[in-house]
């Protein structure tokens, strides 16, 4: 793509002048119509060193409150950074809706520069161009608007500005080692950087490339790229994205009214004697997973009142309490609300060698926010390959997934409920929403035997705690946790 790239023509000085300042006018009059109609928008600028990133962010930004912007640059990934999934600082970074962020290089720059130094082969480079390709979509899908330029000089002007920063002591800063490096190895650096391009240049996310020879012309071919793609996603704001057919392999999972709940019990002395073993076990395996930095994520969903927090409560009592973290996931806060679904779930992802435990999920997408009318039929549709993307993702990084959807009827959950409610201990327990979930059983559980049907992958399955006996789930999940760890450590 960058290899066969051809230049616009730079208008004469007076033509600039003037388009300059339409287009400056342009975006600070559509800065308010993108927070008004609360359209998210990330813009990535990537590009040679020296190329001018910096200094065409700080002129775009003039025209832009700031209170609605932040910039953000993208240096190489510290080792804490590193010991998340590839996405994640990126992800962590995307901006709520009606506001931008810019980004002072970004994954281009940190996928071609590992690949340049050796430290990706192409089956790594490949899942990384996936992840990519995923995250783009899904964060237009999602109705971001993705605008990706990349600032294009030729060897001898880059050479000629590392040269004129390298003379001032207060600007030699400015000129990193591999940016020199990238000059003496220009031609394979322009091949690398425009196959990445090619791999990743999709019409809902294209790449811009932006002549940056002269740094007013530059400014120009960002400013009015900006301003056009803005007005296009304003008209193109209330059309739906396609549901994108299911490309993972899925396991065959019976329905929730074909699980046997009878007989599924332990009395006190078979569960205190199992649980004291198991839990002792479970101790020994969170040291090696920590010893071998593998992330483990424990998810749970189920009816109300099915008895998950025993069940996590069980689990944490195994654990060292430096190692793992519970993540209670209620409704989402405003700032949450704000930004793509997925965004408060990436944030809580654990660091290599510890443990998250996650009391409602991600599903809540496909379950909660179907039935009560939280998201639209197009969102949550989608959102089953979105959730089997992340999924794959962490999956991909290492992580040891486990999904548990814990089982009850509805006349255990009615006992439960009315328990709850006699006894004044137990009272903050149940809830007026219980009792409205409660009155949506059928529908609720349509939607879960459809999420469990599209989601249950080879390489994330679903585990049903059958928990009329509370006992006995507790028993059974510490089981699968310690099943599924014993197969990395």
């Amino acid at each position: 793509m960058l290899t066969n790239w051809n230049p616009a023509r730079m208008p004469e000085k007076d033509e600039m002048k003037l388009r300059l300042s339409t287009a400056r006018k342009q975006l600070y009059d559509l800065q308010m119509k993108i927070k008004e109609h609360k359209i998210p928008v990330i813009v990535l600028f990537e590009g040679w060193g020296t190329s001018g990133k910096g200094s065409t962010i700080s002129k775009v930004i003039r025209n832009i409150d700031p209170r609605f912007f932040k910039v953000v640059t993208m240096s190489e990934p510290t080792d804490e950074e590193l010991r998340y999934p590839f996405l994640y600082r990126y992800f962590k970074e995307i901006p709520e809706a009606g506001k931008f962020t810019f980004l002072d290089s970004g994954w281009l720059e940190q996928i071609c520069r590992e690949h340049l130094e050796g430290k990706t082969d192409e089956k790594e480079y490949a899942s990384r161009i996936e992840s990519v390709r995923n995250f783009e979509r899904q964060l237009t899908d999602n109705g971001y608007l993705v605008l990706k330029f990349f600032m294009q000089i030729e060897k001898k002007e880059q050479k000629e500005r590392e040269q004129k920063l390298l003379e001032n002591k207060d600007t030699r800063w400015r000129v990193s080692l591999f940016d020199q490096w990238e000059n003496e190895h220009y031609k394979k650096c322009k091949k690398t950087f425009s196959k990445y391009m090619s791999d990743t240049n999709a019409s809902s996310a294209p790449w811009y490339i932006i002549d940056a020879g002269d740094k007013k012309w530059a400014e120009l071919q960002v400013m009015e790229t900006l301003v056009s793609n803005i007005k296009v996603a304003l008209q193109n704001q209330a059309h739906s994205v396609p549901i994108l057919q299911n490309v993972f392999p899925l396991e065959p999972i019976p329905c929730l009214a074909d699980i046997d709940l009878q007989d599924k019990i332990l009395n006190d002395e078979e569960y205190k004697k199992e649980l004291k073993q198991l839990q002792i076990e479970l101790g020994k395996l969170h040291n090696k997973l920590y010893r071998k930095r593998i992330p483990v994520i424990i998810t749970y969903e189920g009816w109300d009142a099915a008895g998950k927090g025993g069940n996590i409560k069980r689990i944490t009592e195994a654990l060292d309490p430096r190692g793992y973290e519970v993540q209670p996931i209620a409704s989402p806060e405003p700032h949450e609300k704000a930004r793509h679904y997925l965004w408060r779930f990436w944030t809580r992802l654990p660091k290599s060698g510890h443990v998250a435990i996650f009391d409602r999920t991600w599903y809540g997408r496909v379950m909660v926010e179907r039935l009560e009318g939280f998201c639209s039929e197009n969102d949550w549709q989608r959102a089953y390959n979105e959730i089997n993307e992340f999924e794959k993702e962490l999956k991909d990084w290492g992580a040891v997934i486990i999904k548990f959807w814990v089982q009850i009827d509805k006349d255990t959950q009615l006992a439960r409920f009315q328990e709850r409610q006699n006894n004044p201990e137990k009272q903050w327990k149940i809830t007026d929403e219980d009792w409205r979930n409660r009155e949506k059983w059928d529908e609720y559980e349509v939607a879960v035997n459809e999420m469990l049907q599209k989601t249950n992958t080879e390489y994330a399955p679903w585990h049903i705690l059958e928990s009329v006996d509370k006992k006995y789930a507790r028993i059974k999940a510490l089981k699968i946790v310690i099943e599924e760890i014993t197969k990395y450590v």
